[in-house]
């Protein structure tokens, strides 16, 4: 069972990417949901597009979709750079509450039909996958931390 706390940076750095590679079965760097959600978060940034060419509730919406849906990746970025595994899993958490957060604001736009429904199944899709990747990422390092 490995310590909580790292020695070093280098040590931490690497315990945090197994444990990433641990979770979604790859040992690629953990970089496998870090591209998925950079990939996720180019697609929300396109649509938030489209939705800024239109006035009033779409624009609007658009702005809580492209906060929630770009910051996925940029705090799994930070995440793979954690100095312990609760700073790593917190970074994760807060990649997961985005990712939550994201999946509510797309079900919203699809609901109220800013954007054709059929055009968001494949992104409501991934954005629940990326969430049950996240969270099996946490429950897997809080395992490998106790």
């Amino acid at each position: 069972m490995q310590n909580a706390k790292c020695q070093n940076a280098n040590e931490c750095k690497m315990s945090n990417v197994m444990a990433l590679e641990v979770a979604v079965g790859t040992y690629d760097g953990g970089g496998e949901i870090r591209e998925r959600s950079f990939r996720f978060a180019v697609r929300v940034v396109r649509l938030c597009q489209h939705l800024d060419e239109r006035p009033g509730v779409g624009r609007t919406l658009g702005r809580q979709l492209i906060r929630s849906g770009t910051s996925v990746g940029a705090n799994l970025e930070e995440a793979k750079a954690g100095h312990s595994r609760a700073d790593f899993v917190a970074k994760c958490s807060i990649s997961l509450k985005e990712a939550r957060e994201t999946h509510y604001w797309l079900r919203l736009v699809a609901e109220t039909e800013l954007v054709a429904k059929d055009r968001l199944v494949p992104m409501l899709a991934e954005c629940d996958e990326i969430t049950r990747v996240l969270g099996a990422i946490i429950v897997a390092t809080r395992s490998h931390t106790r």
